[in-house]
């Protein structure tokens, strides 16, 4: 089993930045892809990023690319999400994930078998 904990939300104003964290626990996390995901009030959850276990491969949703960076830190267990130049459409719930075996990144939800509790991002205009 996997813990994940996101930390590093916040409330912060349109242009500006926030760094989201998500350390795991009870398992090594290095040999597995993981992900960010998002979820804003009346919508559906929506992909932002992923990456690879070595952290060699990435890729990310259009609405975020050039403004996101994913990245991890295997020695420390822990995944973040540089996130700049904010909208206020990037107000949501930020969730981090992790596949469960060996697998290729993924945009999609189903394909993570783990999930944090999640971090409420909100920028104002």
């Amino acid at each position: 089993q996997v813990q994940l904990v996101e930390s590093g939300g916040g409330l912060v104003q349109a242009g500006g930045s926030l760094k989201l964290s998500c350390a795991a626990s009870g398992r090594t996390i290095s040999t597995y892809a993981m992900g960010w995901f998002r979820q804003a009030p009346g919508k559906e959850r929506e992909f932002v990023s992923t990456i690879s276990g070595s952290g060699g491969v990435t890729n990310y949703a259009d609405s975020v690319k050039g403004r996101f960076t994913i990245s991890r830190d295997n020695a420390r267990n822990t995944l973040y999400l540089q996130m700049n130049s904010l909208k206020p459409e990037d107000t949501a719930i930020y969730y981090c994930a992790s596949r469960s075996a060996l697998r290729s990144i993924s945009d999609s939800a189903a394909a993570y078998n783990y999930w944090g509790q999640g971090t409420q991002v909100t920028v104002s205009s």
